[in-house]
């Protein structure tokens, strides 16, 4: 088995190999397609995932989201996109 990756500031996530993020037209909404498996995205999900191109820290990621969303609070922010990218990344969906 192999060892849980734990998101940190300085880590770079990015969609895991065979993971695409496509627009539904029929549905109007963001997907992730892996093999054999959808991830419907909400605008929130979105705007996190689509940051996650391979260059970008978590720490830059979150900076542009708080310059994105000013009223939402900076720990908020954190936490969830936290939460959801170690998520999707023990799910194997991203990787980091």
């Amino acid at each position: 088995m192999t060892e849980r990756v734990l998101l940190v500031a300085d880590s770079v996530p990015r969609l895991a190999p065979h993971r695409r993020l496509r627009r539904d037209p029929l549905r109007d909404v963001w997907t992730i397609q892996a093999p054999e498996r959808c991830f419907m995205l909400d605008d929130a999900a979105h705007a996190v995932i689509s940051r996650c191109d391979g260059k970008t820290s978590l720490a830059a990621i979150i900076e542009s989201l708080c310059a994105s969303f000013p009223d939402a609070p900076r720990d908020t922010i954190t936490a969830d996109v936290t939460h959801m990218l170690q998520d999707l990344i023990d799910k194997g969906v991203v990787a980091a």
